[in-house]
C-alpha cells in the first residue's frame, strides 16, 4: 500500500508537505506540489478511506439535483437510484438537495438554477434544450460547479458529462419494432413530450431515419403533451378522432397513461398497436390491459445511481469523468419479461 510517508521519502519532503499538497491544506510551492501529485499518480496512491471521509465532511459537499419530475413517474426511479447511491456516501458528509418542476418552462428552470447559486458544489440537471439554459450551465461551470446532465442533454454547453440513453437509437429501435410487428405497413400517430427537449427530438429523428427502410410506413401526425397526463389524454383523443385510420401509436416520452386512456375509448378491434418507453406502474398496467404491446427500457435507476457516483468522485476524490457520455442501452421489454 502506497502511503504519504513513502511519497514524502521519494520526493525528499516532509509528510506534512505531502498532506498539504494532496489535500489542498495550507501553502505549498507550486513546483513541489506538482512533483508530489505526479509521484502520487505514478504510484497509484489512494487516500485512506477514513481520512478521506473526515476531509470530505469538513468540506460539506452538496449536490443539487434539478429534474422536471412533478407529474412524471419516470423520474421516481431516477430519484430512487440517486437516493441509493447517496446513502452509501453518508460517511463522507455528502448532501443531496432536490429541486423539482413540472414540464418544460425555461424561466422556471432558470429560476431554480439561480436559487442554487452558492448552495451547491455540483449540479445534476435534466435540462431544457434552450440557449438560455446552456448559458446558465456555462456560468455555473465557470464558477467552479461540476455539472452532469441526466436523462436529457443540451446542445453546446460546458457540462462535464451526460448520463442517459441514446435517444436516436431509441427512435430507430421503436420503428424497427413496429415494422416487425406490423409487417412493414402502418399509419403512425406520434405523441411526444416537447420539442424543447433534445432527447425527444432525437428520438423522433431516429424513428424517421429508420422509416426510410419501411416504405409502407407514414406518420399521420405528431402531437406534444408536455409529459402531462391530462393534456396527453385530450390531445390523443383529438388525434384519434381526426385520424381513424391510425394503425400504430408511438408514445415516445411521458404522458403514456393519458394517451392510453384515450386509446381505450376506441372499440377493441380499432385500437392501434402501441409502443411506449419505460416500465412505470401505470404503463405496466396498460400492458396488462393489452393497450401497450411493448416498451423500451432506459434503466432510470441506474442513470440516477451513476450520476450521483460521478459527482461524488469529483467532489470527494477530485476525479474528472473518464468520458463525456455515459449511455444506457435501450432494451425491448414485453409483459412477459418485465
Amino acid at each position: 500500500m502506497v502511503t504519504m510517508k513513502k511519497i514524502a521519502e521519494l520526493c525528499g519532503v516532509s509528510r506534512g508537505t505531502v498532506d498539504r499538497a494532496l489535500n489542498g491544506r495550507g501553502r505549498v510551492n507550486a513546483e513541489t506540489a506538482a512533483m508530489i501529485k505526479k509521484m502520487a499518480e505514478q504510484l497509484g496512491y489512494e487516500p485512506n478511506p477514513a481520512g478521506k471521509a473526515l476531509a470530505a465532511r469538513k468540506n460539506h459537499p452538496v449536490i443539487g439535483v434539478l429534474l422536471p419530475s412533478e407529474g412524471n413517474a419516470f423520474f421516481d426511479d431516477v430519484i430512487h437510484g440517486m437516493d441509493r447511491a447517496a446513502s452509501s456516501y453518508v460517511i463522507y458528509g455528502l448532501t443531496v438537495r432536490y429541486y423539482s418542476m413540472k414540464g418544460y418552462d425555461v424561466d422556471k428552470q432558470l429560476h431554480l438554477m439561480e436559487q442554487m447559486k452558492g448552495k451547491v458544489n455540483a449540479l445534476i440537471i435534466s435540462p431544457i434544450d434552450d440557449a438560455r439554459i446552456a448559458k446558465a450551465i456555462d456560468a455555473l461551470v465557470d464558477a467552479g460547479i461540476f455539472v452532469v446532465t441526466i436523462v436529457n442533454d443540451i446542445k453546446s454547453s460546458k457540462r462535464h458529462c451526460y448520463v442517459g440513453s441514446d435517444y436516436f437509437n431509441g427512435g430507430e429501435t421503436a420503428c424497427a419494432l413496429l415494422d416487425a410487428l406490423l409487417g412493414g405497413k402502418a399509419k403512425v400517430g406520434i405523441v411526444m413530450g416537447s420539442r424543447q427537449v433534445l432527447g425527444h427530438c432525437e428520438r423522433l429523428e431516429g424513428f424517421r431515419h429508420r422509416m426510410e427502410k419501411a416504405p409502407g410506413f407514414s406518420i399521420v401526425d405528431i402531437i406534444e403533451n408536455g409529459d402531462d397526463e391530462i393534456c396527453s389524454y385530450e390531445r390523443t383523443k383529438h388525434l384519434l378522432d381526426d385520424h381513424p385510420d391510425i394503425s400504430a401509436m408511438f408514445l415516445l416520452a411521458g404522458g403514456v397513461y393519458g394517451a392510453c386512456r384515450a386509446i381505450m375509448q376506441l372499440p377493441e378491434q380499432e385500437r392501434p398497436l402501441t409502443i411506449a418507453f419505460d416500465s412505470v406502474p401505470s404503463t405496466v398496467e396498460m400492458m396488462r390491459k393489452g393497450i401497450v404491446k411493448a416498451i423500451l427500457y432506459q434503466h432510470p435507476t441506474r442513470q440516477g445511481r451513476m450520476a450521483i457516483s460521478i459527482a461524488f468522485e469529483y467532489l470527494v476524490n477530485g476525479r474528472m469523468p473518464d468520458k463525456k457520455n455515459y449511455i444506457m442501452k435501450n432494451e425491448i421489454r414485453l409483459l412477459e419479461n418485465l
